[in-house]
């Protein structure tokens, strides 16, 4: 008989009194975790900065109010600034976390934990986008009683903020795992909420051919576009849950993406 072959009495009681690994979380439970756990986080340390969103929003209402009057304009630029909002927070701050997350090896506690990928993700993403409610919901009031829009519709907003969230926060959350540098995923965070001011609160009509294409490459886009048409006296519903489709089909594919982004950013 090999020495090999021969029993270790104390591995063998070891082995025996050792506890079964925990089964893997489901991911709803786990994402309600996650999401509870970031929006604590978000509350206590990004009330600042979504003031200073909010502020940022309604400085560019009152600067915009000098150029233009009221119509198709005043609509695309309440509605513009409104969603802005959600860029600078579910976009910009977002790529700013997960890019310090992979950089400080944040990234490695969250795969140590038995966690869905996608709760990680889907969580933060829901939180950071839950977070702009206040902001969007007072830039879209304070911008219809500066131009005079009506503001029976706003209830649209319940749709429009979770949905343009999803898109903005997936890209951001995209930006901030596959950026190979932390101060890159702050850029690639910047750049993409300028985008979302220049290209959303500037009507469309006023755009040149190639940056109008642009425009409408940008998930925040379709989420403006809905908006604006609510302060019409008679909306195009028909139009609105198109735009609002859009926008949630663009919100699946860049969560879907962010979701590979951080299974990639993980394992390395």
């Amino acid at each position: 008989m090999r020495v090999a072959d021969v029993g270790d009495p104390v591995r063998d009681d070891a082995l025996a009194g050792a506890a079964p690994l925990a089964p893997r979380a489901r991911l709803f439970p786990a994402l309600a975790a996650v999401y509870r756990a970031q929006l604590s986080r978000a509350r206590v340390s990004r009330i600042p900065l979504l003031f200073v969103a909010t502020f940022q929003s309604v400085g560019i209402m009152v600067l915009m109010r000098g150029v233009v009057d009221g119509g198709a304009e005043a609509r695309a630029v309440v509605a513009g600034s409104s969603v802005l909002v959600v860029a600078f927070v579910a976009l910009n701050l977002l790529a700013q976390y997960f890019g310090q997350l992979r950089a400080g090896g944040g990234l490695d506690h969250y795969a140590t934990l038995p966690v869905p990928p996608a709760a990680v993700v889907l969580g933060a993403a829901g939180a950071y986008a839950s977070f702009t409610v206040p902001g969007t919901v007072v830039t879209a009031v304070i911008g219809s009683v500066l131009f005079g829009l009506p503001l029976g519709h706003l209830w649209i907003l319940a749709a429009v903020v979770p949905l343009s969230g999803a898109a903005l926060a997936g890209l951001g959350a995209a930006l901030g795992l596959l950026a190979p540098r932390q101060e890159l995923a702050t850029l690639l965070g910047q750049l993409g909420m300028s985008a979302a001011l220049l290209l959303g609160v500037l009507p469309a009509d006023r755009l040149p051919g190639p940056i109008g294409w642009a425009r409408d490459l940008l998930p925040s886009t379709y989420g403006v576009e809905a908006l604006a048409r609510t302060f019409d006296t008679r909306p195009d519903w028909t139009a609105v849950c198109l735009d609002l489709a859009v926008c949630g089909a663009v919100g699946v594919v860049s969560l879907a993406v962010a979701t590979w982004a951080y299974r990639r950013a993980a394992v390395r």
